[in-house]
C-alpha cells in the first residue's frame, strides 16, 4: 500500500487558521451579545420568527399605552360619577325632607340653598376633564359639555363614542356621552336638581320634584356601571398583556438565545485549534526543502 504525502501543506494550514479564527470570532460575538443569531445567515428560520416576535411585542407595547390612557380616563370618570351619586343621594334626602308638610317656608329656603350648592357641584362634575379633554362630552372634548342658563340645563357635547383596541381582536368603547349620564330621558340629573330647587323656593310641585330626583339618582347609578365594568376589563387585559410579554421574551430566548456554557467551550476549543495550527505552520515554514541542499 502506498502513502501519498502532500508536498505543500501550507495552503491547508492557512485554511485551517482562517476557519479557527472564524469560529473564535463567532463564539466571541455570541458571548458578548448573549445571542446565537446575530445575522440572518446564522439561522434564517429563527431570524424570520424573531421578526414576527418583535412585531407582536411592539403591538403589545401600543396596547399597554392604550390601556394606561383609558385606565386614567376611566378612573377619573368613575370618581366623578361616584361623587355625583353621593351628591344625588343627599339631594334625594333633602327632597324628601322638603316635601314634609310641616316644613316652614324658611326651612324650605334653607334646604333650597343646599340644593343649589349640589346643583353647582353636579355641573362641575359633569364638566370633569382629564388631560385637557372633557370626559363626558362625547367626542367634542375641547369645550365644557354642560351649561345651566335660565333654569335650564343644556348639553353641548355630542352622542358619539370612540373605540380603542386593547389587544388583537379586542376593543372597547372609550366613553359614554354625557347626556346619557346626566340628562337621560329616564332620569335627568341636572334638570331634576333645578326642578327641586324651584319647587322648594316656590312651595309648588315638591312631590313631583322628589320623584324626578329619585329617577335621576337611579339612572345615574345604572349608567355608572359602565365604568366599573370597563375598569375590570382593563385589569383583565393588563394581565393578558403582561403574560404575553413574558411568553414573547421566553420565545425570543428560545429562538436566538445563546447556550453560554456551550459557547464558552467552543471559544476555548477555537483558541486551542488556532494556536495549534499556527504552531504547525510555523514549524513547516522553518523546515528546509530539497532546494536548500542543491549547491
Amino acid at each position: 500500500m502506498s502513502i501519498r504525502l502532500n508536498p505543500d501543506l501550507l495552503p491547508n494550514l492557512l485554511s485551517s487558521i482562517e476557519q479557527s479564527q472564524q469560529n473564535e470570532a463567532a463564539a466571541t460575538q455570541q458571548l458578548s451579545s448573549g445571542r446565537s443569531v446575530n445575522e440572518i445567515s446564522d439561522n434564517p428560520a429563527n431570524a424570520a420568527a424573531l421578526v414576527i416576535n418583535h412585531d407582536q411585542a411592539a403591538q403589545d407595547s401600543q396596547y399597554e399605552q392604550n390601556l394606561n390612557v383609558l385606565q386614567g380616563r376611566y378612573q377619573v370618570a368613575d370618581s366623578a360619577l361616584s361623587n355625583a351619586v353621593t351628591a344625588m343621594t343627599r339631594a334625594s334626602s333633602l327632597a324628601v325632607e322638603g316635601a314634609n308638610g310641616t316644613m316652614s317656608a324658611s326651612d324650605r329656603q334653607a334646604i333650597a340653598g343646599e340644593v343649589q350648592g349640589i346643583l353647582n357641584q353636579m355641573l362641575s362634575l359633569a364638566n370633569t376633564s382629564y388631560q385637557g379633554a372633557y370626559v363626558f362630552a362625547g367626542t367634542a372634548v375641547t369645550s365644557p359639555p354642560f351649561a345651566l342658563s335660565n333654569n335650564t340645563a343644556t348639553y353641548n357635547g355630542n352622542a358619539q363614542t370612540t373605540q380603542v383596541q386593547l389587544s388583537n381582536g379586542i376593543s372597547m368603547t372609550a366613553n359614554v356621552p354625557g347626556d346619557q349620564l346626566f340628562m337621560n330621558s329616564s332620569g335627568n340629573v341636572l334638570q331634576s336638581l333645578q326642578g327641586l330647587y324651584t319647587a322648594l323656593t316656590t312651595g309648588n310641585n315638591i312631590s313631583t320634584a322628589v320623584t324626578e330626583v329619585q329617577n335621576g339618582l337611579s339612572q345615574l347609578n345604572s349608567q355608572r356601571v359602565f365604568y366599573g365594568n370597563a375598569l375590570n376589563q382593563i385589569s383583565a387585559s393588563e394581565s393578558f398583556l403582561n403574560q404575553d410579554t413574558i411568553n414573547l421574551s421566553q420565545q425570543e430566548n428560545t429562538l436566538v438565545g445563546a447556550d453560554l456554557p456551550a459557547v464558552s467551550t467552543n471559544y476555548a476549543q477555537a483558541q486551542l485549534a488556532n494556536q495549534a495550527t499556527i504552531s504547525a505552520a510555523s514549524q513547516i515554514l522553518q523546515q528546509k526543502t530539497l532546494l536548500d541542499y542543491i549547491v
